[in-house]
């Protein structure tokens, strides 16, 4: 594809983003003007009728961040997509990269995680929350589309199976590992009420507020979800398996599974950290005490297996992107094994 060619692969990109530009900062001056559609006023640490957006309609005074705070957001994100349209490149595709990142980061993916299956399995939750983290996410893989379409071209895309290296398969079995033993073990062991590395206290809450089928979507899914980072070291991450009608042995997009894979690696790395960092300061203030991380060690280890997660994915799709890259003879370079 040549060059003067950018500004087709672009435009259907930017004129999605510009549609999601408009949309959320027509909705926040909707909010400013004071009407409260779509508008949730929930704290996920205190719920209060969360199906109805915890009194959402009584807000007077609109919080600077959900009002002009987010559409400044949204007039800098026009800037950028005004950039990266006009002029199309490596520089501007990084800053549709920076945008696409800031919007997945502040939609906190991993909440919908757990949120949506503990939803369908009919706890409470509040949905004005979830549809707009689910939007946010949504202008995060624009952002990434656009960015993909405006960087520099490059060669024609890989055909067939190429072999990752060694250490990738190695991280993809750790980012399978950690949600199982990090994860799915003590999640069940809680809601059968073994309290293994858990407070009396902690068990109890958890028995009280949590039905058994709120639990065991909760303690499933993370893991079943980890399962498909094998994608990215197997052959059907790279072409469809035989068995899918109609699209049998063709060639499985590198963004398909490249921007999942990355958005949710940022994802869990960022409340990794955030949240350790959270667990530091309430340390140095004594609003946590030493005996309380002693009494329920395996809630906090659960921070560092996101963490650890989030590294162990992050790695695993670079092997992946090395790997189905056009220009990188990675077999040559590092190594690889047959599946």
């Amino acid at each position: 594809m040549a060059v003067e060619d950018v500004p087709t692969r672009t435009r259907p990109w930017a004129l999605a983003c510009a549609v999601f530009i408009v949309a959320a900062v027509a909705q926040r001056l909707y909010w400013i003007a004071g009407g409260r559609w779509g508008y949730t006023a929930c704290d996920r640490t205190d719920l209060v009728d969360p199906t109805g957006g915890c009194g959402a309609d009584q807000v007077a005074s609109l919080p600077f961040w959900s009002g002009w705070g987010a559409v400044g957001v949204g007039a800098a994100l026009a800037v950028v997509l005004g950039c990266t349209v006009r002029v199309p490149g490596s520089r501007a595709a990084v800053g549709s990269w920076a945008a696409a990142a800031l919007l997945v980061v502040v939609a906190f993916p991993l909440h919908l995680i757990f949120e949506i299956p503990a939803a369908l399995a009919g706890r409470p939750s509040d949905w004005r929350d979830l549809g707009a983290r689910l939007v946010l996410v949504a202008g995060g893989v624009l952002f990434a589309g656009l960015a993909n379409a405006a960087g520099p071209r490059r060669g024609p895309a890989t055909v067939g199976y190429r072999p990752v290296p060694r250490w990738t398969r190695r991280w993809a079995y750790v980012a399978v590992a950690l949600p199982v033993i990090g994860w799915a073990v003590p999640h069940a062991l809680w809601v059968l009420g073994v309290p293994v590395g858990i407070s009396e206290r902690e068990l109890n809450d958890i028995e009280r507020n949590l039905s058994t089928g709120t639990g065991v979507a909760i303690t499933l899914v993370p893991p079943l979800a980890g399962l498909l980072v094998l994608g990215l070291v197997q052959r059907w991450g790279q072409q469809v398996p035989h068995w899918v009608p109609g699209l049998h042995g063709r060639q499985v997009p590198r963004w398909l599974a490249v921007v999942p894979a990355g958005v949710v690696a940022l994802t869990l790395v960022t409340y990794g950290v955030l949240s350790i960092a959270v667990l530091v300061s309430r340390l140095r203030t004594g609003a946590t005490q030493w005996t309380d991380v002693w009494d329920g060690w395996a809630v906090t280890a659960t921070l560092l297996v996101f963490l650890g997660w989030g590294v162990a994915l992050a790695v695993t799709t670079t092997g992946y992107a090395f790997a189905t890259s056009a220009d990188t003879a990675i077999t040559d370079l590092h190594g690889s094994e047959q599946p």
